[in-house]
């Protein structure tokens, strides 16, 4: 079995790296920084789309899943960066290596609780998927007003929507694509989201105990790269501890 990952070299793609390599696969990893364990590492700026074309000219598939796990988090300054990466550079890599997944392959992305409102927000993610090209980005910014944490929420927003619109044409091709949405992790990058969600993201917290962990995420990751998720198709798993059923809860007075 062969694999792809992207943000290998910490935290979520860390952990995934080390069940992927316990379970025999052969791993290849874009990444800005060296990952640990792993067969081939592939340096990209997934900021640069000229750069992700190169890279992903230099692998040969085929490949059994793509998992697109690379992200920033929503840290001050850096809102073209985190559309760029999270969104932009994740579909341009996945377009890059279609041709090179197998037959069956899976697709899996890594979204986010902050992007659950996607459907409500439908109108800008759609868009941010017009956007083509590094000054189409800047001008999509300006026009629409967007700070660090709004860049945040709409990329993750635009990644969980993208699999849902991309699901049936790659159900024509012999792929599928799934996400998964964690909240809170103990990664370091936690500290970005206190900052970023403040009391609400501390109280969750507190509410379920505790952050989750690189390794829970991962083995969800896991299960959805697997043939055992073969009938899972266009799906948005949240993993986030019991978040979403208290929110729920407190909503609908429950």
């Amino acid at each position: 079995m062969r694999a792809v990952i992207t943000g290998a070299a910490t935290g979520i793609g860390a952990a995934a790296v080390a069940k992927l390599k316990a379970r025999g696969y052969e791993i290849t990893a874009f990444d800005i920084r060296e990952p640990e364990d792993v067969d081939l590492w592939v340096k990209v700026d997934m900021a640069d789309p000229a750069a992700i074309e190169t890279a992903a000219a230099r692998v040969d598939g085929p490949f059994d899943c793509l998992i697109n796990n690379a992200g920033l988090p929503p840290r001050e300054g850096l809102s073209g960066s985190i559309l760029a990466v999270n969104f932009l550079g994740l579909v341009k890599l996945t377009h890059c290596l279609e041709p090179k997944l197998a037959n069956g392959a899976a697709i899996v992305n890594t979204a986010s609780r902050a992007g659950a409102g996607w459907r409500e927000n439908i109108e800008q993610v759609k868009r941010l998927f017009a956007v083509e090209t590094v000054d189409d980005l800047g001008r999509f910014i300006a026009d629409e007003r967007i700070g660090h944490v709004a860049a945040y929420n709409l990329s993750k927003e635009a990644v969980i929507a993208w699999g849902v619109a991309n699901t049936e044409r790659l159900i024509a091709r012999g792929l599928r694509v799934n996400s998964v949405s964690p909240a809170a992790v103990s990664t370091g990058i936690l500290d970005d989201f206190a900052t970023a969600f403040g009391d609400r993201m501390a109280r969750n917290v507190a509410r379920v105990g505790r952050p989750g962990t690189p390794a829970e995420v991962a083995d969800l990751i896991l299960f959805l790269a697997s043939e055992q998720s073969s009938w899972l198709k266009g799906n948005d798993l949240t993993i986030d501890g019991g978040m979403s059923a208290l929110a729920a809860c407190d909503q609908l007075g429950l």
